[in-house]
């Protein structure tokens, strides 16, 4: 059996991560000739929370309860993780390569001594069970075996689409209420501060993104970027450099410590793309770089590349599609 911890928004819904977990299981499970997939949840779930996670093909639904389960606790989800694994005798335990998923997994293969693997994108072979991850940021790709039971990893990011199932699951709730040792609790959430409105929204589910960085120059140097923007109905991008010195607010950062993008097409203008950069545009699935350093290493990543003046090269591409749409 195949166990997934499923991370639920503030309003009761499976968030898109976890979504893609549990769509990354239904292909290991059909490799591995049909192995059911339960979910572990935290909290007692809503019936619509059962109905989603039944259309993507949950088995059962585990909802761990009790009040050491009422803030987050890495150890506590992880005692409880584990408590529903040994019930089930699961042989495959998943998250999404969240923070929190991967730090809940970190314990899990602490407490079991047997290796985690953070960030997985693909698997190849059942035995021994092997996984592609993603390491130095997204940088570098290995690959790691997990010969061991049960095979713990998460899933990066977008490694997947998420899909509900052709057959859906039964979606049986089943009330957990496994002990937690007062251990598991010294590290846990004792209050949490409103966020600031999160803007980025849009950004992560564009189809299409303008990206610019230094290469803008500066803060007056993204109005033909914004107008390429707006003529290709796409949302901007920027890096990390550019949110630094001001010229544009974070919301807007695609990277490691921005937002993770998977647009249909990227259009990095000015941008070298450093590992941080990379590791959040790298599911893009096309790239048009461009950039005057023909050995930028976002031109060398990049599907096509244009080489030049981004100043120069932006108006051309505004001018020309004004021409063709006779405006």
């Amino acid at each position: 059996m195949i166990l997934v911890l499923v991370e639920v928004s503030p309003v009761g819904e499976a968030v898109e991560t976890s979504r893609e977990a549990v769509t990354f299981a239904r292909d290991l499970s059909a490799a591995g000739g049909g192995v059911p997939i339960d979910a572990v949840v935290v909290g007692e779930p809503d019936d619509a929370l059962v109905k989603t996670l039944a259309t993507y093909g949950v088995r059962r639904v585990h909802a761990l309860t009790g009040s050491a389960y009422d803030a987050y606790s890495g150890a506590a989800w992880a005692a409880g993780l584990m408590a529903v694994r040994e019930k089930a005798g699961s042989v495959v335990v998943m998250a999404a390569g969240t923070s929190r998923g991967n730090e809940v997994l970190a314990h899990v293969g602490a407490r079991t001594g047997l290796p985690m693997a953070a960030n997985a994108i693909s698997f190849s072979g059942l035995s021994p069970f092997t996984v592609t991850r993603q390491v130095v940021g997204g940088a570098a790709l290995e690959e790691m075996q997990l010969a061991q039971r049960p095979a713990i990893f998460s899933v990066a990011g977008h490694a997947v689409e998420a899909t509900p199932a052709d057959v859906p699951g039964s979606g049986e709730l089943v009330i957990e209420t496994p002990d937690v040792a007062g251990a598991d609790l010294v590290a846990r959430v004792v209050s949490t501060d409103e966020p600031e409105p999160d803007l980025s929204g849009a950004l992560k589910s564009a189809k299409v993104v303008v990206g610019a960085g230094r290469g803008a120059g500066s803060a007056e140097g993204f109005d033909d970027v914004l107008e390429l923007t707006e003529l290709l109905h796409a949302s901007l991008g920027v890096s990390r450099v550019v949110t630094s010195l001001g010229w544009r607010p974070h919301h807007e950062q695609v990277g490691q410590t921005g937002s993770r993008i998977s647009p249909d097409l990227y259009i990095p203008c000015g941008i070298s793309g450093a590992i941080q950069h990379w590791a959040g545009c790298s599911s893009a699935k096309a790239i048009l770089a461009i950039n005057n350093d023909p050995d930028a290493p976002m031109v060398t990543k990049a599907t096509h590349a244009v080489i030049g003046d981004m100043h120069e090269i932006i108006p051309a591409i505004n001018e020309e599609i004004r021409r063709r749409r006779g405006a």
